[in-house]
């Protein structure tokens, strides 16, 4: 039976131009690619990582090109912008990646993940780490999109910081980035 909140807001979407990615203090050349083994491009993210809220999500696999020359620090940033909310809703910031990897393992952003260097502010609800699809029943399709930024500093930033902080301390360091899209919906 259709959830009838989400056929109510059908129409509410926070908007693709509010994305982190379309801000202008942000944009850089899409100089490498980001990847999951996870889901295609553009497909639907598999059930297994579908969020949760009184347990841990489960972030999927991530890979990535080498970034460019006089990378210091990776930010990923994974933005709803179907969120019928004022802007997109935020299901993982995560700074300190280090530019020598070449990705993050399932489960290497989730809650509690143990990787080195990995710092996670604070999203929805201030959760740190994966929150994992949850949109409202009956909404329809949302995008997940994931959005690596190449830094030419590491940010530093106070413990508890969100998205806006993010985002101030990477306004004009933004060497290169990548996006990978994925989406998710339940009926």
């Amino acid at each position: 039976m259709p959830n009838p909140l989400g056929r109510a807001l059908r129409h509410r979407r926070a908007g693709h131009d509010l994305l982190v990615w379309a801000r202008p203090e942000l944009q850089a050349p899409e100089s490498f690619v980001l990847e999951s083994p996870a889901f295609e491009p553009g497909a639907p993210i598999p059930e297994r990582y579908r969020g949760h809220l009184l347990s841990v999500d489960s972030s999927p696999e991530l890979t990535w090109t080498t970034p460019p020359d006089g990378t210091a620090e990776l930010v990923l940033i994974v933005e709803d912008p179907d969120a019928p909310t004022p802007r997109p809703a935020t299901h993982a910031l995560v700074v300190g990646i280090d530019p020598a990897r070449r990705g993050l393992p399932e489960n290497g952003i989730s809650r509690g993940s143990t990787l080195p260097g990995l710092r996670h502010g604070r999203g929805p609800l201030g959760i740190r780490g994966w929150a994992g699809p949850m949109p409202v029943p009956s909404h329809g399709p949302h995008s997940y999109v994931f959005q690596l930024f190449a830094l030419d500093r590491p940010l530093d930033l106070a413990p508890s910081f969100r998205l806006a902080e993010a985002v101030s301390g990477m306004a004009g360091h933004v060497l290169g980035r990548a996006r990978v899209d994925g989406s998710y919906e339940i009926a």
